[in-house]
C-alpha cells in the first residue's frame, strides 16, 4: 500500500531545484569568458617570462613573474566577478520578453484573452515570438467567442421548437372537453416540432463533420452531384412556387460526394427559402480556368476549376452585411422557416475541400452565391468520374 504520510506545513512541497535558463545563460558566458581571458593572460604570462629570463637575470625575473601570477589571477578574479555581474543583468533584461510570455500564457483562460504582450524593441526573434504569441491569443479569443456564439444560437434554436411542443401539448391537456380532432392537431403539430428538431440536429451533425475535414475523396462530376441534389429540393420548389433554371456541365471533382451534394442542396434550398412566389433560382455547374502561378516566378499552368453558382431573386440584403450570412444561424431578419445553418455547412464544406465561398447582393434583390473547388489533377485524369448513388446522402 502506498504510505499516504501528512506534510505539514504552511507552504506547497516544494519542488527540486533546477537550473534556470538564465543561470545556465550566464553559467555557459562565464565559463567561456575564464577560459577566454585565462588563455590571454597565460600568452602575455609566457611572452614576459621568455622577455624577463633572455633580459634579467634568474632570480630577479622569478621575482616578477611571481608578482605577476598573482596581479593576473587577481585580475582574473576580478574581470570574472564583473563580467558575471553584468551577463546575470544582461541575461534578465534579455530573457524579460519570455517571461511576459510566460506570465501572459499561465494566465491565459476564457475569460482573460483579451490580454496582449505588444512588446516593443527590436524586431528580433524574441519579438517575433510576442507577435506570434498575440496573433494565437486573437485565433484562440475570436474561436472561443464564436464558440459561444454557436452555443447560445444552437440551445435558442432547439428551444424554440421544444417550447412550441411544450406549450401545445399544455394548452391541449389542460382542456377538459378537448375533442378528438384537438387531439390530433395537438399530435401533428407535436410531430412538426419533432421534423423541425431532426432538420436541425441533421444540419448541426453535418456542419460538425465537414469542419473535421476529409477522410476520403472520390473522384465526381459535381454536375451529375448537382443533379441529385436538384432531385432533393425539387418538390420544395414546386410547394414554394419558385421556379429553377437549371445549367449543368461537366466539372471533374475530387471530393466526398456527400458532403458536396448537401453543399448544392443547401444553397438551392437557401434560394429558395429566402425567395418570393413566382421567383427564380438559377443554378449553373461547370469549370472556370484560373492560372496557377508558382512561388518561383515561373509562368503560371492554366487550371479548370470546378464551380458552382446559384442565385436568387428575392429581399434586398444590404451588401455590407452579406459576409455575416457565413455564421451559424445568421438570418438577417430575412423571412423564411430555415435554421440559419445552410450557407455555414456550404462555407464549413467548400473549407473540408480547400475550396472557397463568395458572396455577393445583388441590388434588385436577392443573393449571388459561387463555390469554387480546387481543379483536378493531371495524374488522376485518367480515371472516370464516379456517380455518387442516390441513397448517399449528408445525413
Amino acid at each position: 500500500m502506498t504510505d499516504r504520510r501528512e506534510v505539514r506545513g504552511t507552504g506547497p512541497v516544494p519542488r527540486r531545484a533546477r537550473l534556470t535558463l538564465r543561470t545556465r545563460l550566464v553559467a555557459i558566458y562565464a565559463v567561456v569568458f575564464v577560459l577566454s581571458m585565462a588563455a590571454v593572460l597565460g600568452v602575455s604570462y609566457l611572452l614576459l617570462s621568455n622577455y624577463l629570463h633572455d633580459t634579467l637575470e634568474a632570480s630577479a625575473a622569478d621575482g616578477i613573474l611571481e608578482r605577476l601570477a598573482s596581479k593576473y589571477l587577481l585580475a582574473l578574479i576580478g574581470t570574472t566577478l564583473v563580467a558575471t555581474s553584468l551577463g546575470w543583468l544582461a541575461a534578465r533584461r534579455l530573457l524579460q520578453p519570455i517571461q511576459a510570455v510566460t506570465d501572459a500564457a499561465r494566465h491565459a483562460s476564457d475569460d482573460r484573452l483579451d490580454q496582449r504582450l505588444d512588446l516593443g524593441g527590436p524586431h528580433d526573434e524574441l519579438r517575433e515570438l510576442g507577435d506570434t504569441f498575440d496573433a494565437m491569443l486573437d485565433r484562440f479569443q475570436d474561436s472561443i467567442e464564436a464558440q459561444r456564439r454557436f452555443i447560445a444560437n444552437a440551445s435558442h434554436e432547439l428551444r424554440s421548437p421544444l417550447t412550441a411542443i411544450r406549450t401545445e401539448v399544455d394548452v391541449t391537456l389542460a382542456d377538459p372537453d378537448a375533442t378528438v380532432a384537438d387531439l390530433r392537431r395537438m399530435g401533428e403539430r407535436v410531430l412538426q416540432g419533432g421534423d423541425e428538431l431532426d432538420e436541425l440536429l441533421a444540419a448541426l451533425m453535418v456542419l460538425a463533420r465537414s469542419q473535421r475535414g476529409l477522410l476520403a475523396t472520390d473522384r465526381l462530376d459535381l454536375a451529375q452531384v448537382a443533379s441529385l441534389a436538384l432531385a432533393d429540393v425539387s418538390a420544395q420548389a414546386h410547394s414554394a412556387k419558385v421556379e429553377l433554371d437549371v445549367h449543368l456541365e461537366s466539372a471533374p471533382v475530387l471530393g466526398d460526394p456527400a458532403l458536396l451534394r448537401r453543399l448544392i442542396a443547401n444553397l438551392i434550398d437557401n434560394g429558395i427559402r429566402y425567395n418570393r412566389p413566382g421567383g427564380t433560382v438559377a443554378i449553373t455547374v461547370g469549370t472556370i480556368t484560373a492560372i496557377d502561378r508558382p512561388s518561383d516566378g515561373s509562368d503560371g499552368v492554366a487550371t479548370h476549376r470546378p464551380t458552382v453558382r446559384v442565385t436568387n431573386t428575392g429581399l434586398v440584403v444590404p451588401p455590407e452585411s452579406v459576409e455575416r450570412l457565413r455564421q451559424p444561424f445568421e438570418r438577417l431578419g430575412r423571412h423564411g422557416s430555415g435554421s440559419g445553418l445552410g450557407l455555414s455547412i456550404v462555407q464549413a464544406v467548400a473549407e473540408a475541400h480547400e475550396g472557397s465561398v463568395w458572396l455577393a447582393a445583388d441590388p434588385a434583390g436577392g443573393l449571388d452565391v459561387t463555390v469554387t473547388l480546387p481543379a483536378v489533377q493531371a495524374a488522376t485524369a485518367a480515371t472516370p468520374p464516379r456517380v455518387p448513388s442516390p441513397v448517399e446522402s449528408a445525413g
